[in-house]
């Protein structure tokens, strides 16, 4: 459970950086607010309005995170954090998002 909590935290410091760094701007959509985190290939996030464009961010980050964990691809450092380089995480492979998210 402690390697849980520490990693937990660490997500959301990652989480917290990335959002720090995050771009938005307004576009012709339903959900108008679109975010994305430069640097972070593919992570991006609309909303009706910036608040929930920002929940919806946040949560494509963290499964951004765990995906690239799972898989033992590198996750490059923002805001000062970095995550050791990716081995075999066996152990992730039994959690999924959800529960992850429990545990935080």
């Amino acid at each position: 459970m402690i390697k849980y909590a520490k990693r937990c935290g660490m997500i959301l410091e990652y989480i917290n950086a990335a959002l720090e760094k995050a771009k938005y701007e307004i576009i012709e959509d339903d959900e108008p607010y679109y975010g994305e985190v430069p640097g972070l290939k593919g992570v991006w996030a609309t909303g009706k309005n910036l608040e929930e464009c920002r929940k919806n961010l946040a949560e494509i980050i963290e499964g951004w995170i765990i995906l690239r964990l799972k898989k033992g691809l590198p996750i490059p450092s923002i805001g000062g954090i970095k995550f050791e380089e990716p081995k075999v995480m066996e152990s992730l492979d039994k959690i999924d998002a959800g529960l992850m998210e429990t545990a935080c």
